[in-house]
């Protein structure tokens, strides 16, 4: 039985848009199509009229700086984003988090995109665009606009950006600068390539008192944003968490950081993953690794990622 009748590769957004609303509800937008294919072929989605792959359209495969901000587009491979200089310098937790999904041959066809349009709150890039504060522009036949990031998600595999007529066509989010620094961790089986256990992403603002004493433990954070998941259906932030150590130096506030992030998070037993309790003791290992190494970051000005696979 055949997955689907036509094959559309639009080279601009408009004509992405056109084909969408050609077949009326009945198109599904492909990229990397590590996601949409494979549950396809396995019945988990039906077959559709058309696909219409974005790859083509090259403002979708940019990466760029505009107005201080840096821009992703949507279509951008997780390889792209591991070798980009950018973001290795200004969002280390991003190319941390891409350079972990899957294995070579999956983050040269995956993307940016299809990981936050599938919609899972365990998803490694999701995570890492959250702690970045970033926005997502959607467009329709009737013009763009602008989404915070977890406005995109209603539940476990369920967007609310409509797939059928809509298109997440780029990313936007401040790169770090001095005193800020971000990390990305993951627990996961050790069987290789497998479904994370748990996986944590942290952003770090340290003032100028702590750059320039170089003791990342005895800083005070300004301010941060930890996002944790899979621990509830959508991709959150922990803001219990972030304000036991907001003002606070690292030294003086990750205990009670940690105590309140196991207290705001319950995580339920996977058959997939693993248990609740064993995944709310991660909680603590996955903050007292990333925070350290995000506060180093923002101390010393140097970000060099920890754990990409290339």
């Amino acid at each position: 039985m055949a997955l689907w009748t036509n094959y559309h590769q639009p080279a601009t957004i408009e004509e992405g848009l056109a084909y969408l609303a050609q077949h009326e509800g009945e198109a599904r937008v492909v990229s990397g199509g590590t996601d949409l294919l494979l549950e396809m072929q396995q019945g988990h989605k039906p077959p559709v009229a058309a696909l219409v792959d974005v790859t083509g359209i090259a403002e979708m495969m940019a990466v760029r700086v505009e107005n201080g901000r840096i821009h992703l587009g949507a279509a951008v491979t997780h390889t792209q984003i591991v070798k980009s200089e950018v973001l290795v310098q200004q969002a280390t937790c991003l190319v941390e988090s891409c350079g972990v999904i899957g294995g070579p041959q999956v983050r040269n066809v995956a993307t940016l995109g299809g990981n936050v349009a599938h919609a899972l709150p365990a998803a490694d890039g999701t995570t890492a665009l959250v702690v970045l504060d970033a926005e997502a522009e959607v467009a329709t036949v009737d013009g763009r606009s602008w989404h915070p990031i977890l406005s995109l998600f209603k539940g476990p595999g369920k967007s609310a950006v409509d797939h059928s007529r809509e298109l997440i066509t780029r990313f936007r989010f401040l790169g770090t600068g001095p005193g800020e620094g971000t990390a990305f961790k993951r627990i996961m089986r050790p069987q290789g390539v497998a479904l994370p256990i748990l996986a944590c992403a942290v952003w770090v603002k340290i003032g100028e008192n702590g750059r320039l004493a170089g003791d990342g433990d005895q800083a005070l954070i300004e301010d941060l944003r930890i996002c944790i998941g899979p621990v509830r259906p959508t991709p959150c932030r922990a803001p219990e968490a972030e304000a036991a150590l907001r003002g606070r130096s690292l030294a003086d506030g990750l205990d009670d950081c940690v105590a309140a992030a196991r207290a705001e998070f319950s995580p339920r037993t996977s058959k997939h993953r693993a248990t609740a309790d064993y995944r709310l003791e991660m909680i603590e290992v996955l903050l007292r690794r990333s925070l350290p190494l995000a506060l180093d970051r923002a101390v010393t000005g140097t970000a060099v990622p920890e754990g990409v696979g290339l």
